[in-house]
């Protein structure tokens, strides 16, 4: 598979999230990228308990910032040939997906992660 380039617009799976970003720089195992939109909202909780309500620290995780740079592993970026979407609204479709499937799902966890997506909801769209 021939290498991406700087600069071009890519997807990209970081923890448990899915952006489109651009490619700023070219690393031995990682693409850094710019993120320029939110595709999926990263799930809440513990990374190593996915799912699981029970655990220590229940992490609020928030969706990476626009324009903010990630070290994204290389088998982990696709090109992106779509429009880029607006990132804004972007993240305001991926909260709203993320809490309609946890709404579907009657589990401690997602409980918990409904009142997590809340609590960032305030932060996002102030």
């Amino acid at each position: 598979m021939s290498e991406l380039q700087i600069g071009e617009i890519v997807t990209g799976i970081y923890k448990t999230g899915k952006y489109i970003g651009e490619i700023t720089e070219i690393r031995p195992q990682h693409y850094l990228v710019r993120v320029l939109a939110v595709v999926k909202h990263p799930m809440q909780g513990d990374l190593h308990n996915p799912k699981e309500a029970d655990v220590p620290i229940f992490h609020e995780r928030k969706a990476l910032s626009y324009r903010e740079q990630a070290n994204i592993p290389k088998q982990m970026v696709k090109l992106f040939t779509e429009e880029v979407p607006d990132y804004l609204e972007s993240l305001r479709q991926a909260v709203e997906k993320l809490k309609k499937e946890l709404t579907e799902n009657a589990s401690a966890w997602a409980e918990m992660s409904l009142k997590s997506i809340a609590s960032l909801e305030k932060d996002y769209f102030k």
